[in-house]
């Protein structure tokens, strides 16, 4: 392929009103969800676009096909990097150790992901308010975007929540484009950015997860703490170490700190006083007053991990000038996403709770810790976590578990340590002489039924992913929910 490299990197930040992609040369890599547009915003600028994906099957030759329509050239079957790539763009699941991307680097060819490209792209008027963490993300996007909403701002949700945040930086059909952005970014895709500056920006939580990408718990964490690196607002979990740590260490000194607690917060903080959400940062005088945005019962549910998700909502909305009354209208307003503390029936006497979006242990502590007596549902693929903190904490609160998916040998051997005398019931699949309906589901709701008394919790919160028996998390939650409605 000929190549004529542009006059503007588009690895640097282009003068007032230059476009840096016109001309270039830029790989993408991967045509997962992000893939198709990222191609499709490149087109637009005027790069000329390659994909490449090690995939040849029928559902990528069609997505191929569109994007060869549109003016890329696309390479199935092969992950080649093209000669004379001026940059490349990665899916935020490739691993760093990706032979392409390792290429790219030994090329000294940029990589960026998703996330970096539309941060290069978007108008220069659209603010951009960002959340990360292990735990939390798409609950606090969501009521962020509510809140806004409410305060009368032109807002979206985006990031792993519908719209990808590539789409939201471009005009739609109707050539609209949305003023603030809620913007959930994941610990893969804020690897690959470098330049990102929101307004402001909160790391929620830091717990093990996606280790066997990252290669440990510190490079992961840090990759979240990239968040706050350029003069963003740090809004910081203040009973989270690492949510601290990142914001002190990572993040510019200059740049204002927020904190957030559960309890009477101090001056510069948000916090909770008796049954009341306030604030003493963004108001006049932090050091005399405080502001009522909210009460407990406007947080659905009032766990304590999720008003933590409200209040870190709250501030960030507050940072751009939200009023106080925005804050509990926007929480009324809001509406929990499906598998998240669901609360899907009483039977007997016993409340079945559906969190199959616990997907791993730190969150499915959240779910333990918010109930009194549980039989706990949990297993699946625990992607390298360590369970045992998990299991000595909520051993006290554990009426009985079962457990299922490809690592509850491991859980058990925790619960053998920390719990050994809780039931424990495994189960592999459904019953031989089921009804075609009933689902390896059925079977966990039975045993769990079995071992759990009235007032009790049977809680889905598998602390797992779910790919080994599932399609995905939804798919667990939902057949769970069915066999629950079945014994109902």
């Amino acid at each position: 392929m000929p190549h004529h490299r542009s006059s503007t990197s588009p690895t640097t930040a282009p003068a007032e009103g230059e476009n840096p992609f016109a001309g270039a040369l830029v790989c993408v890599a991967g045509l997962g969800v992000s893939g198709p547009p990222v191609a499709r915003a490149l087109l637009a600028q005027g790069a000329r676009v390659v994909v490449v994906d090690g995939r040849d099957d029928e559902t990528t030759r069609a997505v191929a096909a569109e994007l060869t329509e549109a003016g890329a050239e696309v390479l199935l079957g092969d992950t080649p990097l093209p000669e004379g790539c001026d940059l490349v763009v990665t899916s935020p699941g490739w691993r760093p150790d990706s032979p392409l991307l390792l290429r790219a680097a030994e090329a000294g060819v940029e990589v960026i992901g998703d996330v970096e490209l539309a941060w290069r792209i978007k108008p220069a008027d659209q603010v951009w308010l960002a959340i990360t963490g292990t735990n939390g993300k798409t609950t606090t996007v969501r009521m962020l975007e509510s809140i806004l909403r409410a305060d009368g701002r032109d807002a979206l949700a985006v990031g792993n929540v519908g719209t990808p945040v590539i789409d939201a930086v471009r005009p739609d059909a109707e050539g609209h484009v949305y003023n603030v952005l809620a913007v959930e970014l994941s610990s893969f895709q804020l690897h690959w950015s470098e330049s990102l500056r929101p307004h402001a920006a909160t790391v929620l939580n830091i717990a093990a997860d996606h280790l066997d990408w990252h290669g440990g718990l510190d490079p992961y964490a840090r990759a979240k703490g990239k968040v706050f690196a350029h003069g963003t607002v740090r809004v910081v979990n203040t009973a989270d170490e690492w949510s601290v740590r990142l914001a002190e260490e990572d993040g510019d000194p200059h740049a204002p700190l927020v904190g957030l607690r559960l309890d009477t917060p101090r001056a510069g903080e948000l916090g909770v006083v008796e049954d009341l959400l306030v604030d003493r940062a963004f108001v006049a005088e932090p050091h005399s007053s405080a502001e009522e945005l909210a009460t407990l019962a406007d947080v659905r549910p009032a766990a304590p991990h999720n008003v933590a998700n409200a209040l870190a909502a709250a501030a960030l909305a507050r940072s751009i000038g939200a009023a106080a009354d925005s804050i509990r209208v926007g929480l009324n307003a809001f509406v929990p996403e499906p598998h998240r503390i669901a609360h899907v029936a009483k039977v007997a006497g016993v409340d079945y709770v559906d969190d199959s979006k616990a997907t791993n242990p730190h969150a499915a502590a959240a779910s333990l810790n918010s109930y009194e007596s549980v039989v706990w549902v949990a297993g699946g693929l625990l992607k390298g976590a360590d369970v045992d903190d998990l299991v000595a904490e909520a051993a006290a609160r554990l009426r009985g578990v079962v457990l299922i998916g490809a690592d509850r040998a491991r859980i058990r051997e925790a619960l053998e340590e920390h719990a050994p005398d809780v039931p424990v019931v495994e189960v592999e699949g459904p019953a031989a002489d089921a009804p075609p309906e009933h689902t390896v589901m059925d079977v966990v709701v039975a045993e769990a039924a079995a071992l759990a008394r009235e007032g009790d919790t049977v809680l889905l919160a598998p602390a797992a992913a779910s790919m080994d028996m599932f399609t995905n998390y939804p798919e667990r939650g939902r057949f769970f929910s069915e066999a629950v409605h079945r014994r109902a």
